[in-house]
């Protein structure tokens, strides 16, 4: 029986066989091996956890971790930006409201200082300015109209084409011809529409222009005429040499400009002859009673009647403008630009009604003259920004201030101020302004809608006293009042020995539904308002009276002392009427001579001066 032996691993033979195996197994058994590793569930890995599963389970949890993190970092990023955003649009309104503030502060302070030929020429541009949107919006709401219903008519004109083809396309039948008949229709009508509507947009505005031109130049005429007018009617009761001289030298100005205005503006033959012979026959007179005046002669009662009859002319003519610029309809204004009609027919019934106001605000004698004399204000201590907010306080403790901020300073004119916005605790704001030199109120305005009139001329005028003594201005005397609808504008001037000081002046509006001071202007005062001024006249009040014209009647008489040319000039002022007409005359107190004339206007502003 043959003995089985084992394998004998240990010896060297052996050993060295098993080795060479080992060495080429890898390369026959790498396939096998390789496809045993792809299969993911195979036998051999049955009952293990898949590592390929964990991994795109923790790939997925990081996915959707850095999802949530941009999520909430875009989250964040628009609260940012939003923030910004608000933060922004406060900002702008913040600088909005200061601009505005600063631009109102700004208006106040130039309607404060400007003199009163800058005043005049200022609402005359403002006027204009406001008429002309008035038209140019009345025409574009007209254009707008138009425009609209021929929209609507272009429309009901599309539907009833539509109906049309409709039946059209029910009876034929057939779609083919139908589709390139209303091609070609709606192209040429594509084209047709494009080129009427650049046509008439480029004839709109052409023609706009030229309305714009010729209302420009229609205002023009309505302001030379009016002054015009003015001149005339104080020529008329004029009596002094001087002042003659004056008024014949502006309406030899005024005549030239009426003659190079009329030119502009489209009129008929026979208008145009008219007016310009008007205008030729006035400047010649004008400049003929120049020379009279030049050569020491005086105007003759005679020259008075020419004068006279051409201030009628002139004053229909005015108010023949007036009635264009007023009541000349878009319509009208195109016919006559177009060569129809003509200036004296085009308007409505020439009898004057409904004329333009000429003056907007209530003006005082010698108002907006500017300072005269030395700074009262020199030499007066000045007061802290915080001492000046105790004062506004104290000017306004029965107004209930709820808040009050300093805006700033302002120095003009040699007057140094701090502003103030003060709150009621009603909302409404009050801008005031106290000089920094003694710390007194110079200037304050307001707004409150004052409706009705329940304070008459006296209980206003008792308001205004009263609120002046606790502002510290005593001794006032009033000298003007104008009721500019529900407002009283009340003037009042200081007063030493009798003389009326109009340079030292205080203007102070009251509202006639809550007899409350509204507004008040005392710079002239403090500026002007120092020591003891000339009272005494050379010239007897009576003999200064027969000096003035005979077509004059007094009416009230007084020694004033009043700004001109930047000096101080003592004279008489005589409130004198002749006919329908008002006059203030002042005569100087030392030689007679007539130094200023006003002539009283009234309109639904109240009372001016011109």
């Amino acid at each position: 029986m043959e003995k089985k032996i084992g394998e004998n691993v240990s010896s060297g033979a052996e050993k060295v066989e098993r080795i060479e195996r080992e060495r080429t197994r890898p390369q026959t058994d790498a396939p096998e091996k390789a496809q045993h590793e792809r299969q993911p569930d195979g036998a051999g890995a049955k009952g293990a956890p898949s590592k390929k599963k964990e991994t795109e389970t923790a790939a997925e949890r990081e996915r959707r971790a850095a999802q949530t993190r941009f999520e909430a970092a875009k989250a964040r990023a628009a609260r940012k930006e939003a923030r910004q955003k608000r933060a922004e649009i406060r900002a702008a309104k913040r600088g909005a409201r200061t601009e505005q503030s600063a631009k109102r502060a700004a208006r106040r302070e130039m309607l404060a200082n400007e003199s009163r030929a800058e005043r005049e020429k200022r609402l005359l541009r403002e006027k204009r300015e406001k008429l002309a949107l008035r038209h140019q919006r009345a025409q574009a709401r007209t254009r707008a109209a138009e425009q609209r219903r021929a929209a609507r008519e272009a429309a009901q004109d599309r539907r009833a084409q539509a109906r049309k083809e409709r039946r059209d396309r029910r009876k034929s039948g057939g779609l083919g011809g139908w589709i390139a008949a209303v091609s070609a229709l709606g192209a040429a009508c594509l084209a047709l529409a494009v080129v009427v509507a650049a046509d008439s947009y480029r004839m709109n505005e052409l023609r706009l222009r030229t309305e714009n031109a010729c209302r420009a130049t229609l205002y023009e005429l309505v302001s030379v005429s009016e002054e015009l007018d003015d001149r005339f009617a104080k020529l008329r009761v004029s009596s002094g040499a001087n002042e003659q001289r004056i008024l014949l030298t502006d309406i030899l100005v005024e005549t030239a400009v009426l003659e190079a205005a009329l030119e502009k503006i489209p009129v008929d033959a026979a208008t145009s002859t008219d007016i310009s012979l008007f205008v030729n026959r006035t400047g010649a007179y004008a400049d003929r009673l120049l020379a009279k005046l030049a050569a020491g002669e005086g105007l003759s009662a005679r020259d008075k009647e020419v004068v006279a009859r051409l201030g009628a002319i002139g004053a229909g003519l005015s108010r023949e403008l007036n009635e264009l610029a007023l009541h000349l309809p878009a319509d009208q204004l195109r016919t006559l630009l177009e060569g129809g009609g003509d200036l004296r027919t085009a308007h409505s019934d020439g009898s004057g009604r409904g004329m333009r106001e000429r003056g907007e605000i209530s003006e005082a004698p010698f108002s907006g003259t500017g300072n005269v004399g030395k700074n009262a204000l020199i030499g007066a201590a000045e007061i802290s920004q915080a001492q000046a907010e105790t004062c506004v306080k104290t000017y306004f403790k029965a107004y209930h201030i709820a808040a009050v901020r300093c805006t700033g300073e302002t120095a003009a004119r040699g007057m140094h101020c701090y502003n103030f916005v003060l709150t009621d605790e009603d909302g409404a704001e009050i801008f005031a302004q106290i000089t920094k030199s003694g710390g007194k109120l110079a200037f304050f305005d307001t707004y409150e809608a004052c409706t009705q009139k329940n304070f008459d001329f006296a209980g206003c005028s008792a308001a205004a006293e009263r609120f002046l003594r606790e502002a510290g201005y005593d001794g006032l005397t009033a000298v003007w009042f104008s009721d500019a609808g529900s407002v009283a504008d009340i003037t009042y001037v200081a007063e030493q020995a009798g003389v009326r000081l109009y340079p030292d002046m205080v203007r102070v509006r009251v509202c006639e539904q809550r007899g409350r001071v509204v507004g008040m202007d005392a710079r002239g005062y403090l500026f002007n308002h120092h020591g003891l001024r000339e009272t005494q006249a050379t010239l007897s009040q009576a003999a200064a009276r027969e000096r003035l014209d005979a077509s004059l009647t007094v009416r009230a008489e007084h020694l004033a002392l009043i700004p001109l040319h930047g000096r101080e000039v003592l004279a008489y002022e005589f409130y004198c009427t002749s006919g329908d007409e008002a006059f203030f005359v002042y005569l100087d107190a030392h030689s007679g001579e007539e130094v200023q004339i006003f002539r009283v206007h009234s309109g639904a502003q109240g009372r001016y001066l011109k």
